[in-house]
């Protein structure tokens, strides 16, 4: 059994990072930072960002160093450790059966003639991940289900992750290995490390974040996420029966908005309780 109490995974772009409307709670960040330096607590990182753009966040928004990090929206698992990444080639391996042995640019011949799917940049692509941009004034209903039977006339098992980027106003469609996806990645990591669900929590706030949080993972979805989400995330956990794992951060005072990281302590004072005094000290200091 490892010898940390809580696995902490959290979303970055408007979870931990915040870079969307909504303010963020006064000293909030550097309290999360604080209270992940205590031993018991174990940092994980779960982004649609690639290891740069992690890497870059880490320093521009003062975020503590991470003991895991999942990218790619669940499709690359890393352990951090003095600085250096290290991937785990376990997962990789159990992901690519999915494909068939296809790579992403044979899947984007595929989907060559769908006309709403714009092929985002080359450095957000990697092996297992093909991503597009999508109009939000698009059906993206009935075009997911389109790319869903021309990868399954190829034979080829894939996840279909829907999410907004709402500072950019664009939609956003992940391709994955069915296997591939947050929900399963954050799992891979909790066997890996020998963990129950109740040392575990999720903190997110968007689409590509509804599996974990309508999931049995004991999940906090940040006061600054939208409606629709906030919506979609009751609804699926109260239809999967898992209303009790998920709490929805709010406002509890003026130093306490529930946005961001705030909101993600909220999530692990409600879940344990027992760590509330450690986040509690430092914010007194």
């Amino acid at each position: 059994m490892s010898d940390f109490r809580l696995l902490l995974c959290t979303d970055l772009d408007r979870t931990l990072i915040p870079n969307g409307h909504q303010p963020e709670s006064v000293n909030a960040r550097l309290r999360f930072s604080h209270f992940c330096q205590n031993p018991e607590v174990s940092l994980v990182y779960v982004t649609g960002r690639h290891q740069q753009l992690v890497q870059q966040a880490i320093e521009e928004y003062q975020l503590p160093q991470p003991d895991f990090v999942i990218t790619d929206v669940g499709t690359k698992i890393y352990q951090v450790v003095d600085k250096d990444w290290i991937e785990l080639p376990d997962w990789e391996k159990r992901i690519s059966t999915d494909w068939r042995g296809k790579n992403r640019q044979q899947l984007e011949a595929y989907l060559k003639d769908i006309d709403a799917l714009e092929r985002q940049e080359e450095t957000k692509q990697n092996t297992y991940k093909l991503s597009y941009y999508v109009p939000l004034d698009a059906d993206h209903h009935a075009l997911m289900q389109q790319v869903s039977r021309c990868l399954e006339a190829q034979n080829i098992a894939a996840s279909l992750v829907w999410s907004v980027d709402e500072p950019a106003q664009v939609g956003l469609l992940d391709i994955l290995p069915r296997s591939a996806s947050k929900l399963h990645a954050i799992e891979f990591l909790q066997h890996h490390l020998d963990l129950s669900d109740k040392q575990l929590l999720f903190a997110g706030d968007s689409g590509n974040d509804l599996h974990v949080l309508s999931s049995h993972l004991q999940s906090v979805l940040v006061a600054n996420a939208s409606a629709e989400v906030r919506t979609q995330a009751k609804i699926l956990s109260s239809s999967q029966g898992h209303v009790e794992q998920l709490y929805l951060a709010g406002e509890k005072s003026k130093d306490d908005n529930g946005n961001y990281a705030s909101g993600i302590l909220q999530g692990v004072c409600h879940f344990m309780p027992e760590f509330c005094r450690l986040i509690e000290s430092r914010k007194a200091k």
